[in-house]
């Protein structure tokens, strides 16, 4: 299989860049860490990726919310660029506040608010894959996924899950429990085509055993997150 490259999208306040690397690496890529503005300064590293992560964190100090200056960069800088990415098939994730960038660059569906009790959270969540999806990140999976969480604004807004639903653009949904008030329980979506997904628990953050607080228990160390990073980066193999 081809090595693909990948490109993990930084920037000033993200803080999960380096733990998305460890998890493409083990899942069979080649990830280089790039800031937004040398990406925007460069645009030729992104027509050459085979694959796109966004990186979670509190990106820009989260000034004027969640994501929105980090959105507003990328998609001035690399708007046409970041379109023709996603239409040309090839896999993009944003995880935490890379989902509050794809939604606030209108690259998925919906939006994402303040959690409903009004406080971060910050434990772990098990989240289950929906088998409707058409998300070719989730594609096989069928047990549920361990993740940790760590969010203030994770909270998921669609004026009509049901449809969203049908359409098979419900990545994921919170088994566990709903940490945050999301619409139906939803903690992923993709885009229509499905190369596309967002969502907001770290699957990054368990991609090894030892990672689980309960790793010496032996408790659900099945359940790793690397299995959806090898689905991307199988598709991006391809590419």
């Amino acid at each position: 299989m081809t090595v693909p490259t990948a490109l993990v999208i930084a920037g000033p306040g993200t803080n999960r860049d380096q733990d998305l690397v460890l998890a493409l690496e083990l899942a069979g890529a080649n990830p280089e860490v790039v800031l937004v503005h040398e990406l925007v300064d460069r645009p030729e590293r992104l027509r050459e990726a085979q694959l796109v992560a966004i990186a979670g964190g509190f990106s820009y100090g989260d000034s004027l919310g969640a994501g929105r200056m980090m959105a507003l960069d990328l998609m001035t800088g690399l708007g046409d660029e970041m379109r023709e990415f996603v239409a040309s098939g090839r896999p993009v994730i944003g995880i935490c506040n890379g989902f509050q960038v794809l939604t606030r660059s209108k690259l998925l569906p919906g939006a994402l608010g303040h959690n409903v009790n009004g406080r971060f959270e910050c434990r772990w969540v098990v989240i289950e894959p929906q088998p409707k999806s058409r998300c070719l990140w989730t594609r096989g999976m069928e047990e549920p996924l361990h993740c940790p969480i760590a969010h203030g604004e994770g909270r998921y807004v669609h004026p009509d899950p049901d449809t969203l639903g049908d359409a098979g653009q419900i990545a994921f949904r919170y088994r566990s429990t709903n940490p945050n008030g999301s619409v139906a329980d939803i903690g992923g979506v993709c885009n229509s085509a499905g190369n596309v997904l967002g969502l907001m628990p770290h699957p990054e953050n368990f991609v090894v055993a030892r990672q689980h607080p309960h790793h010496l228990r032996g408790a659900g160390l099945d359940n790793l997150g690397l299995s959806l990073f090898r689905n991307g980066v199988r598709v991006a193999a391809q590419m």
